[in-house]
């Protein structure tokens, strides 16, 4: 049997076994190394997705697994019920580098949006001594698949087959000040939107919208509730997106390239929000468990002693250019958005058709995002030589 047949009985296989909530591509990935994957028949693939913008370090970075490799030989797994030095490890490296005063270490980005949203309602209980609270999202935002962080989704394709959800979810528009101002009421307790819109297809806050929102919040006692799960941990060029913009949360989420592949997810909060809740209010049973939190201490770790920061700004900007010229020289291009790592292209032909053939055609693996945007959100430690390579790949898939 050929590997190509072999690859497709196995195809095959999962399509009777796993639930169909994806439509994936036809390629089992086997391995990886740097900025590269390999499938199973041996094929090595260009990779600007890292995951869905998961794998910051790349693949197969010897200092990460090795520390993996360290832990999973000690202990894996005690419960929130005790105290383990990685959670410390990690939390107290967070911390320093947020400027935030309290972590809670969950399993997932979603779980981060739930317990975010706990920290605005039960702030606001504390605060009135009653429930009944509101918060405002904004449209086109994207907070996971929970029904929590579905609430607070502003994409009706994503929610109407699951309503009714959560009530006394209010929606403005990302970037209108003035459109946030006329929801708020004595009710509201929280605003929460991604500092860089990511599924929604690459929209940065501006800095008026975003300022203008940190000031409505403390003039109105509310909580400013920030998701950089997407373009947090270094994706823009600064550890969090916000730090560009100097305006600080009350309530943070993180994920994806935390972990550097392993899942974890964090909320972060600071000030009077750091103690909104008690012990009782949230809990989970595998979230900052010994091996997870061991893998985010490497990687905050490989962040500061690699200067990955650094790094990001110059490979940043020079795929800013690089796509910015690919946008003048091509009409189907519509717009060009983004910052440091975390870029997209709008075309006005279908981005979906780009995407297919840049894998089976080019071996480069690109992801889309709304309003017929391609996402390109590669490992951080990714070069100006792989720039080169993508883009070339990218004009022969066009």
């Amino acid at each position: 049997m050929s590997a190509f047949d072999d690859t497709k009985q196995t195809i095959e296989k999962a399509e009777q076994i796993l639930y169909k909530t994806y439509n994936r591509f036809p390629v089992i990935f086997d391995h990886g190394k740097g900025v590269f994957l390999y499938d199973t028949e041996g094929k090595e693939y260009l990779d600007f997705g890292a995951g869905i913008a998961v794998c910051g370090l790349g693949y197969n970075d010897p200092e990460y697994t090795a520390a993996l490799e360290n832990q999973a030989g000690k202990l894996l797994h005690i419960s929130n019920l005790f105290y383990n030095q990685p959670a410390i490890d990690a939390g107290e490296k967070l911390l320093a580098a947020s400027g935030m005063d309290r972590v809670f270490f969950t399993n997932s980005g979603t779980e981060a949006v739930e317990g975010a949203l706990k920290i605005a309602r039960r702030y606001a209980f504390n605060r009135d001594g009653r429930g009944g609270h509101e918060i405002i999202a904004m449209n086109n935002s994207f907070h996971g698949r929970s029904l929590g962080a579905l609430s607070v989704t502003g994409n009706d394709h994503y929610r109407e087959p699951f309503a009714p959800l959560l009530p006394g979810v209010r929606f403005a528009d990302f970037n209108d000040l003035e459109s946030v101002k006329a929801l708020v009421n004595e009710n509201t307790c929280a605003v929460i939107m991604e500092t860089i819109q990511g599924e929604g297809g690459i929209y940065p806050a501006d800095a008026e919208f975003l300022k203008g929102v940190r000031d409505l919040c403390d003039k109105n006692d509310m909580l400013l509730i920030l998701d950089e799960i997407q373009c947090g941990m270094g994706r823009s060029g600064e550890m969090f997106a916000w730090q560009g913009y100097g305006v600080r949360p009350d309530v943070m989420c993180v994920a994806k390239a935390l972990g550097g592949g392993v899942p974890i997810g964090a909320f972060l909060a600071c000030g009077k929000a750091a103690t909104a809740m008690v012990p009782g209010d949230h809990g989970t049973t595998y979230g900052g468990n010994p091996f997870v939190c061991a893998a985010a201490d490497k990687v905050l770790e490989i962040f500061e002693k690699r200067n990955i920061l650094d790094h990001v700004r110059q490979t940043g900007a020079y795929l800013w250019k690089r796509l910015e010229e690919f946008a003048a020289s091509h009409i189907c291009v519509a717009d060009h958005r983004g910052k440091g790592l975390i870029q997209g292209l709008q075309f006005t032909v279908p981005s979906a058709d780009i995407i297919s053939r840049a894998l089976t055609e080019q071996n480069l693996i690109l992801i889309g995002a709304a309003n017929n945007t391609v996402r390109f959100v590669p490992p951080l430690v990714v070069t100006n030589d792989d720039v080169d390579e993508m883009m070339e790949k990218l004009e022969k898939a066009l």
